[in-house]
């Protein structure tokens, strides 16, 4: 080939150079013209550039001096040719030419795309490690269907937005461009032009699977390679162990605070670490599954998580991708399942998030009536549009898919449901039908549900839902939302009230203990007593305890025992389980110190011997969300704030029988009726010395007598310990 002087059009030359041709691979790259091929090729570093074919090397004309080169070469040249670039120190490299490859997105990827109903959006969009034609690079992918202009920038183009400007892919809105010679790593962000043409700050990447360490902001390539997962037999038995008839008790963590490394200026725990110390203790413990806070990655610690901006990528505050899939995998082969808080109710205005992505209001509503969460400062997602509703959709699935998440609590449910949420007269827009139910929040929990159901049908969903919205966690074709689970929020709001109380005042609120009883099978219930308890000056679990030390100690065992053997599935934040004092701090440690004092260890043996109770006794947990499965013995002995229960299994000679005493008095002669004669054994006592109690008891257990109380047909005569919950099981 032999130098070739090339025109190029002087609006083309100017528009490449400026950054606003609106199709710059209908310029770069190679083009036919009359009798060859013409090659283009903007490098502002280099001084010199040849192009590189099977017939030799041509070297171009510098034909704008802000260095774009052009040369015209022979046909064979035009699909296989590299650029070698001279630099003003004299360093020559050869490089791929990106504008040289076939598009990125198959048809069927477009189409899909387009009519929002492409469920694993994660395997096109973002950034993906392949091979194109030989070459190894990076598939890039963003949707910015109003913008003039995206570039993908980062290291290897100087951040320079004019040398990676992408190909539009109109059907869907899509941009997209195959950069060789990148890989894993790789740091970038898109550089977009609105449709006014002003550049907006640099956006991270939507569905970057890492992304750097906060505070910076910028994506890193990850490549998601298939994983030789070792945790089959879990995955095999995820279906049983998430089921409403399994025991399902959830230790909720926050990785960043549950355990810290003093000797290193009290750095988190990476996810490694959590994967050595972490399973062992929560295992040791007894917790069915973890429950973490919203891993994906946020800017803000301040949030906890739940304003985030990347919502495929793990925060990288405590590693890599692969090495949270490490954790999630330990805690499987420990058989401890693992859920997420998922974030799909509201995203922060961040300026390199998803806010004004494109130069509109492309994933929010334009509408701040409608689009603005006052309380939070953050944006609602625009579910009535497709594409949004199928980016969350696919996040869903991606979690399931690519971590093998168990479940996902979605947070904030009530704030999505309500279009008045949080708002004053006339700061709300009503739906078509002039009411207050977000018809497309409605619609898109259902569906969420129901792709979530539909692909996995061992996996749970759970809401966080504070409202009496009816039928939230009952399938989607009988009406329901088609969550597997609820949090009862009222349950935990009125027994954290009641057992704040005195002793001596507690007859007067006894209706907080019972109330939750008259709808706690109308939902598939969680009892959770969360982190959102022990934060904005409520102090800790703990800390609510009325009395003298002792008394504080048996009022939080007692509540436990009561709260494990309630109908319900149980949550406990990481912390409580040995009674810490303070009010929780994210940006410290628990005070694990606090397990050197015999109470405090004495409170973490009953949460491991209530967990293990809760596993074995198929009474407690398999009609957690059956009526079938409880029964009140007494509920009205308000004057001596007692109560009693029978919990029943599958089985109905399976009894257990409740007894609770709520104030510091033993009663000596205390009758509970019972609905069969035998010896019923004392199976738990939470004034056990074991625990540090007053170990007051009923020598192992009782025989029944041929005593009608309480309308059954026998009766146990007991020593009722102080502050207390006591179980009895009969032998069969």
């Amino acid at each position: 080939m032999t130098k070739t002087h090339v025109l190029v059009a002087p609006a083309d030359a100017e528009a490449i150079v400026a950054g606003t041709h609106g199709d710059p691979f209908a310029f770069l790259g190679p083009h036919p013209v009359k009798g060859g091929m013409v090659v283009r090729s903007f490098q502002p570093q280099a001084t010199r550039l040849w192009v590189v074919g099977p017939a030799g090397e041509a070297e171009a004309e510098r034909v704008h001096a802000e260095g774009l080169f052009a040369v015209r070469v022979g046909p064979a040249t035009a699909g296989a040719y590299r650029l070698k670039l001279e630099y003003p120190d004299g360093r020559i490299e050869t490089v791929e030419d990106p504008y040289r490859f076939p598009p990125v997105l198959g048809e069927l990827d477009v189409h899909l795309l387009s009519e929002g109903s492409h469920r694993r959006t994660f395997e096109k969009m973002g950034a993906h490690v392949v091979t194109v034609d030989g070459v190894e690079g990076v598939n890039f992918a963003v949707w910015a269907p109003n913008a003039r202009r995206v570039s993908v920038v980062g290291d290897f183009n100087g951040w320079d937005g004019r040398r990676h400007s992408m190909r539009l892919r109109h059907e869907a809105g899509v941009w997209e461009i195959f950069v060789p010679g990148q890989g894993q790593g790789t740091h970038y962000k898109y550089e977009i032009a609105g449709s006014g043409g002003r550049l907006l700050p640099p956006k991270s990447d939507p569905y970057g699977h890492h992304a750097e360490v906060p505070p910076k902001t910028a994506s890193v390539v990850w490549d998601l390679a298939e994983r030789d997962w070792s945790d089959g037999d879990w995955m095999d038995r995820q279906a049983a162990r998430n089921d409403r008839h399994s025991p399902i008790s959830i230790y909720e963590v926050h990785l960043g605070s549950w355990r810290r490394v003093p000797e290193e200026g009290g750095r988190s725990l990476t996810y490694l670490e959590m994967a050595d110390q972490l399973v062992d203790y929560v295992r040791d413990l007894g917790f069915t599954h973890v429950e973490f806070l919203p891993v994906h990655e946020y800017p803000f610690s301040g949030s906890w998580g739940y304003q985030p901006v990347g919502l495929f990528a793990p925060t990288s505050r405590y590693g890599t991708p692969e090495e949270f899939r490490e954790l999630v995998e330990r805690l499987h082969q420990a058989g401890i399942g693992v859920i997420i808080d998922w974030v799909a109710g509201h995203f922060p205005s961040d300026p390199h998030g998803l806010h004004y992505f494109d130069g509109t209001h492309l994933f929010e509503h334009e509408d701040p009536r409608l689009g603005v969460h006052k309380d939070w400062n953050t944006l609602i997602y625009n579910y009535g549009r497709r594409e949004v509703a199928n980016y969350l959709y696919s996040n869903a699935l991606y979690w399931l898919e690519q971590y093998h998440v168990d479940g996902l609590r979605v947070d904030a449910v009530a704030s999505m449901l309500y279009l008045d949420y949080s708002r004053q007269h006339g700061e709300w827009v009503p739906n078509r039908y002039g009411g207050n139910e977000n018809l497309d929040a409605i619609d898109f929990l259902r569906h969420m549900n129901e792709v979530v159901y539909g692909e996995h049908p061992g996996a749970m969903t759970i809401a966080e839902e504070s409202t009496a919205w009816p039928m939230v966690s009952r399938p989607v074709h009988l009406g329901g939302l088609g969550f597997g689970y609820k949090w009862n929020m009222g349950w935990m709001h009125d027994t954290l009230r009641y057992f704040s109380k005195d002793p001596i005042h507690r007859r007067y609120h006894h209706d907080d203990l019972t109330f939750g009883l008259l709808y706690a099978f109308q939902e598939n219930f969680v009892l959770p007593l969360s982190h959102d308890e022990v934060v904005h000056g409520k102090g800790s679990i703990f800390g609510r305890m009325p009395g003298d030390r002792w008394q504080r100690f048996a009022n939080l065992r007692a509540y436990y025992a009561f709260m494990w053997t309630q109908p319900g599935k149980k949550l406990l934040f990481m912390g409580s389980e040995f009674g810490q004092e303070r009010e929780w701090d994210h940006d410290g440690s628990l005070d694990w110190h606090l397990l050197d004092d015999g109470l405090h260890e004495g409170v973490r043996r009953l949460v491991r011997d209530l967990n293990r109770l809760y596993r074995t006794e198929a009474a407690l947990h398999e009609l957690d969300c059956d009526p079938k499965g409880f029964a009140w013995i007494d509920c009205n002995d308000r004057d001596n704030s007692m109560i009693t229960y029978l919990r029943r299994g599958h089985d109905p000679e399976d009894v257990v029988v409740v007894v609770c005493n709520f104030t510091p008095m033993v009663h000596d002669h205390y009758r509970v009726g019972v609905p069969a004669g035998g010896y019923y054994r004392e199976i738990f006592n939470s004034d056990s010395e074991w625990y540090g109690g007053s170990n007051v008891h009923n020598d192992g257990g009782v025989m029944a007598e041929e005593v009608s109380w309480h309308g059954h047909p026998c009766s146990l005569l007991l020593r009722t310990p102080p502050l207390a919950t006591s179980v009895f099981k009969r032998d069969r």
